[in-house]
């Protein structure tokens, strides 16, 4: 699956080993948003961030459609959906907040 780690240096996904997954496609208006959106609530929870381009994964393409961006937690074949469109910043902060208890 080819991945783009995003808004995290590399050292801190392991301290938490919270990961969220970010399905996006090319020329996609609000996968932009929802990254720049997203980028600081992840640092704030030291959680890595792999952004996936659904068109590049068929299996992905077919189960999302035209409903990207995605947020999951964790990833794409284990995964808790957060968000789609539009970042649910309350929703992706009590994920966040869980992830980190467990």
């Amino acid at each position: 699956m080819r991945r783009r780690l995003i808004g995290q240096p590399a050292g801190d996904a392991t301290r938490t080993g919270i990961r969220l997954t970010l399905l996006v496609r090319a020329y996609c208006h609000l996968c932009d948003d929802m990254r720049e959106r997203l980028v600081p609530l992840a640092r704030a929870h030291r959680a890595a961030i792999d952004e996936v381009d659904v068109d590049a994964h068929p299996v992905l393409e077919s189960r999302y459609g035209d409903r990207v961006p995605v947020l999951l937690l964790g990833a794409p074949d284990a995964a808790e959906e957060l968000c789609h469109y539009v970042l649910d910043a309350t929703r992706v902060q009590a994920a966040l907040e869980a992830a980190a208890r467990r």
